[in-house]
């Protein structure tokens, strides 16, 4: 059984010098595997990777928040506008999954972002995402068919919804 470390997890905000890190956690294939809607344009150029999140940091409609435990930097959690709503994503570190420090970064995300609605996203197959969304209070209220450039395939991609 894995060691459940939540409980050490904190966050903090996204710097420059965090994006070397986060390139390089976001080159695990199954990571992409799951995630599904990496960004070709990025997922193996560190450059380009470099670029997108400079774009990320001067943008202050975007909440972007280091994941850490244990003072080691184990992912990000973010909420992002999209197309007039507010949506959250997450990445974290494979050896970290099945510790509930997906669950946890979500909440104390939620706790810093109190405006509701808040939308996420996830291919129905990754079931583990689908239950950091659900611990969280999410619901699911639909799905759509979109083509995943980490697959790519077209997917079916399920939508949740927080509500205040």
């Amino acid at each position: 059984m894995t060691e459940n470390r939540a409980g050490d997890i904190s966050l903090r905000p996204l710097t420059e010098d965090d994006i070397p890190v986060l390139f390089e956690m976001q080159l695990d294939e199954d990571a992409q595997w799951l995630a599904a809607f990496t960004d070709d344009r990025t997922a193996r150029d560190a450059a380009a990777f470099e670029q997108k999140y400079r774009k990320i940091l001067a943008d202050e409609e975007i909440v972007n928040r280091i994941v850490e435990a244990g003072g080691e930097v184990v992912g990000s959690v973010a909420t992002f506008p999209m197309e007039g709503d507010t949506e959250l994503t997450y990445w974290i570190r494979k050896d970290w999954w099945g510790r509930g420090v997906a669950t946890a970064a979500v909440a104390a995300l939620l706790d810093e972002v109190t405006h509701r609605p808040i939308h996420a996203r996830v291919v129905e197959d990754n079931t583990g995402s689908v239950r950091v969304l659900e611990r969280n209070g999410f619901v699911a209220v639909g799905s759509e068919d979109s083509f995943a450039p980490g697959r790519r395939a077209t997917v079916t991609e399920l939508i949740f919804v927080l509500a205040g």
